[in-house]
């Protein structure tokens, strides 16, 4: 009788993680360089594309986070003189995040070094690969 244990094949729920986790780690390990983590480069990034400063809660929801963990987030941030506290004029209550120059400009190189980052991770798929990819992800985010 053989006990030698069976061996199979990783499920797809696994690879999936795994290559997510990948990915994952080399950004992180990108953005590192700049000081940066991928939830302060979302951060920073939410807050390039508002024309004007974001009250932290609306920050939160944008970035998919609970409200503690954006007050944490800003507080680093705002350390690092990425973002600055604004006073909300229609609310004394509020509290806005806003970007600072070098902000701004922290986000814009990071923003550069996640597109190499993409570029170098997808670089052996084609183009009809990388569509096919993109096409089964989105089926699988938006659930059966």
């Amino acid at each position: 009788m053989n006990d030698s244990p069976v061996s199979h094949p990783p499920s797809m729920v696994f690879r999936v993680i795994g290559a997510a986790h990948e990915v994952e780690a080399r950004l992180e390990g990108a953005l590192d360089a700049l000081g940066l983590s991928l939830a302060k480069f979302n951060v920073l990034s939410r807050l390039a594309e508002m024309a004007e400063p974001l009250p932290l809660s609306q920050l939160a929801e944008r970035c998919s986070c609970v409200r503690s963990n954006m007050t944490q987030l800003v507080d680093r941030l705002e350390s690092d003189r990425l973002v600055e506290r604004l006073n909300d004029p229609q609310d004394r209550r509020s509290v806005r995040a806003a970007l600072t120059p070098a902000g701004r400009e922290r986000q814009a190189e990071a923003r550069r070094i996640v597109e190499e980052t993409e570029r170098q991770v997808f670089a052996a798929l084609d183009e009809a690969d990388r569509a096919a990819l993109a096409r089964l992800l989105g089926r699988l985010a938006s659930g059966p």
